[in-house]
């Protein structure tokens, strides 16, 4: 965590002659010779702030498809879970689709749904692997 106090600077801006001029001499540039009405303060004030890095006290509640969101009764019984993050869902998915050996062996895009996936999926025989997520979102209360 990095805290730090502010830290004040102070610039001196001069307004220079322009320098297309050739007849200026070097010497109407020193400050000295310049009017005090060409002459600015300008003070500038920096401060850092608090890190914003996560500790244990400062954790980020979770949003969108992050959130943990209420499924229906069909999804829990692939699942386990009563309320669980859209992300989550499809990883859980994806692992019974493979413990039970549900991807066409041909072609490995292709689902072949077993009576729990055809309750999720609207009831169809096979599933593309991009149709899995479209298909789960009534699943979500």
């Amino acid at each position: 965590m990095a805290v730090s106090s502010g830290t004040f600077s102070t610039f001196l801006c001069i307004k220079t002659p322009s320098f297309r001029n050739a007849s200026t001499p070097p010497s109407s540039l020193r400050l000295a010779s310049l009017p005090a009405a060409k002459l600015r303060l300008v003070r500038a004030v920096t401060s850092a702030t608090e890190s914003s890095e996560p500790t244990a006290t400062n954790k980020r509640v979770p949003r969108g498809i992050m959130k943990p969101r209420p499924v229906t009764p069909e999804m829990q019984d692939i699942v386990g879970l009563p309320e669980i993050p859209r992300t989550q869902a499809l990883k859980r998915i994806w692992a019974y689709i493979k413990e039970h050996d549900l991807q066409d062996p041909q072609n490995k895009r292709e689902i072949l749904c077993d009576e729990k996936l055809k309750k999720i999926f609207e009831g169809k025989d096979r599933v593309g692997f991009l149709e899995i997520a479209k298909l789960i979102g009534p699943h979500f209360l």
